[in-house]
């Protein structure tokens, strides 16, 4: 059930005023940001290596980044437990960013993206709530994916235009992925664009501890997104001294600084909007169970050198969980020497958010903690 917080009131009363442009529009945004703060205030909010774990709270955090070999390191994210002064609610993100700018890209969209989705789901909320003939009663045949789904397609288009006018960005050839979830209740939702992926940990019928990768590696090749590349007059193709990575290239004729894009979708990078990159997300749901007990979201530097069941496997062996992330992120540093000798190791990031307050070893027995074929 919705706990309605003061910004939801707020927002109800802005829209009940005019059902045109109301003079006090960015009151939400506002009350948003005023959330953020307080939570970073009370440490609701992690942007840096470390863990997060509020009293009553269900959710456990904890998160691992390295810089790569590449320059300045890219990766960030960011863990609000709390989100909006709900209980049952935890947001995440993780963003990897690319080009010269890419580091600048990825901390804007960290900033806005929190405040500006809860923003855009209370508002959203409070519209599908409002009923002429009673007031303000809840349109309970509304799922609450559906909300979440308007919401976020509204914020990333929203970001996408901040940064593309934003001076002090140079985002045209420059841009971000951006992987983030939302944890309501036994509702996670989780919105995509680029190659970071999220993996769950979840028990099967025979007690073992299995992956279920719930994201898409949006990668140009793809057969959907190649074909609207290819639509748009640009072109996908791997070159010679990179076999088997794809990127978007522009027209023939066209000049390019630097290499095509290695990713069908991102923040920024407007030199390839008109050409079929999108900066639109792919949003998908899942239902919590007792048998699910860990999500890691993760940039490509995990994904390059370590699978999908060996990443299970490391965080389930952590000794502790506040350390499962860094675990995590040193075997992929271990899999870039062994796997990608002479190539400069790429950023690496994770992200560990446990469903449940109990140690795992309750749930799973530690004999069957091996992982099925």
């Amino acid at each position: 059930m919705v706990q309605f917080s003061s910004l939801f009131s707020s927002l109800s009363r802005n829209i009940l005023i005019k059902n045109g442009r109301n003079p006090r529009a960015d009151a939400g945004r506002e009350a948003a940001d005023a959330l953020a703060k307080e939570a970073r205030k009370n440490d609701l909010m992690l942007s840096s290596p470390g863990t997060i774990n509020s009293n009553g709270s269900d959710n456990f955090a904890c998160v691992f980044s390295k810089g790569g070999r590449k320059g300045v390191n890219q990766d960030c994210f960011v863990v609000w437990e709390g989100f909006g002064c709900q209980e049952d609610m935890v947001f995440c993100g993780i963003f990897d960013g690319h080009g010269p700018w890419g580091h600048q890209v990825a901390k804007r969209v960290r900033k806005l993206m929190p405040s500006s989705l809860l923003c855009n789901w209370q508002e959203t909320l409070a519209l599908n709530s409002l009923n002429p003939g009673s007031g303000m009663e809840l349109d309970r045949s509304l799922h609450p994916f559906d909300i979440w789904k308007q919401s976020y397609l509204k914020t990333f288009s929203a970001i996408d235009q901040d940064l593309e006018q934003h001076s002090d960005i140079y985002s045209f050839h420059s841009g971000t992925t951006a992987l983030t979830i939302v944890r309501q209740g036994d509702l996670i939702v989780m919105a995509n664009i680029g190659d970071s992926r999220a993996v769950l940990a979840t028990i099967s019928d025979d007690g073992n501890l299995k992956p279920v990768q719930l994201t898409v590696d949006l990668k140009p090749n793809l057969p959907q997104e190649s074909e609207r590349i290819t639509q748009s007059k640009g072109r996908v193709f791997s070159s010679d001294d990179e076999p088997g990575v794809y990127r978007i290239w522009l027209p023939n004729g066209e000049a390019l600084r630097g290499p095509g894009l290695a990713v069908s979708r991102a923040f920024g990078d407007y030199y390839f909007k008109g050409f079929g990159l999108i900066s639109e997300p792919e949003i998908t749901q899942r239902n919590i169970t007792c048998r699910d007990q860990f999500v890691i979201l993760a940039t490509d530097g995990v994904w390059d050198v370590i699978s999908n069941e060996e990443a299970v496997k490391t965080v389930a062996s952590a000794p502790d969980r506040e350390g499962s992330a860094k675990r995590l992120v040193e075997s992929a540093v271990c899999g870039w020497k062994q796997k990608k000798r002479g190539i400069a190791m790429d950023d690496i990031s994770a992200i560990c958010i446990f469903f449940h307050s109990s140690d795992p070893s309750l749930y799973v027995n530690p004999g069957k903690l091996q992982l099925a074929e």
